[in-house]
């Protein structure tokens, strides 16, 4: 039987009701995303937690975790109530579209590992297709949602698939969101990148590009790797 839960240095997720299992792609958001700075934080499509725990390890920031799964919303706010930032992170069961009708310009930082399989053959599990699927949130309205909910100066950071990024920006551009920083993840240093890091702000420059190797092969992770997550990471 999989092991119920992931545990962390200075916190564990457990993620046996929710959809989305703790993956290497929620912890590579959390230990990349710009946060340092942040005063107010806000996590679509929190899953369980997990890039909220990470992000209030990094920060002082209070941070704003939404999900509409009732499951992963009652998982996310255990988790929380157990780690030792439960005073700086709230839990809610919230569509992001609902949201951005309510307020605008509040957050200093939005973060998202967004549902991202455009395919039509989905898995039997409808909770899952929610979770993987754009379906029930498309990414231009992630980013519309985005543009009302971020600040002047803020930064919105993602993972997606390497092969939507292109559309992606182009859709962000619509918004008047610009790519500052760019990380492509190869699983193997001889990979094609298949997951790319970005992050975006209001202003138009320079948007520094780099890459990132996991692992160097099975089980030995790069230097790269265990630099950005060893905050993290038990056995870094």
């Amino acid at each position: 039987m999989p092991n119920p839960y992931f545990k962390f240095k200075q916190f564990t997720v457990y993620h046996d009701r929710c959809a989305m299992k703790v993956g290497t792609d929620g912890v590579l958001l959390g230990a990349w995303a710009q946060v340092d700075n942040a005063r107010r934080v806000l996590d679509v499509g929190t899953g369980t937690g997990l890039i909220a725990l990470m992000t209030a390890q990094r920060s002082q920031a209070h941070i704003m975790g939404i999900d509409i799964d009732e499951k992963a919303v009652g998982q996310a706010e255990e988790n929380v109530k157990a780690s030792p930032w439960k005073e700086r992170i709230s839990i809610c069961r919230k569509d992001v579209m609902q949201m951005c009708r309510e307020v605008d310009g509040t957050f200093d930082a939005i973060v998202s590992n967004p549902p991202y399989f455009v395919e039509n053959v989905h898995c039997p599990d409808a909770r899952r297709n929610v979770a993987r699927h754009t379906g029930d949130l498309t990414f231009g309205e992630l980013l519309a949602a985005v543009e009302r909910l971020l600040s002047e100066d803020g930064t919105f950071s993602v993972i997606i698939p390497t092969d939507a990024a292109d559309d992606f920006i182009s859709l962000a551009a619509g918004k008047h969101l610009y790519p500052n920083r760019k990380t492509l993840i190869h699983t193997k240093p001889d990979a094609v990148p298949k997951r790319v890091l970005l992050a975006f702000g209001r202003q138009i420059c320079a948007c520094a590009t780099e890459d990132l190797v996991v692992e160097l092969e099975r089980h030995v992770y790069s230097p790269a790797y265990i630099r950005l997550t060893k905050e993290f990471y038990l056995n870094m």
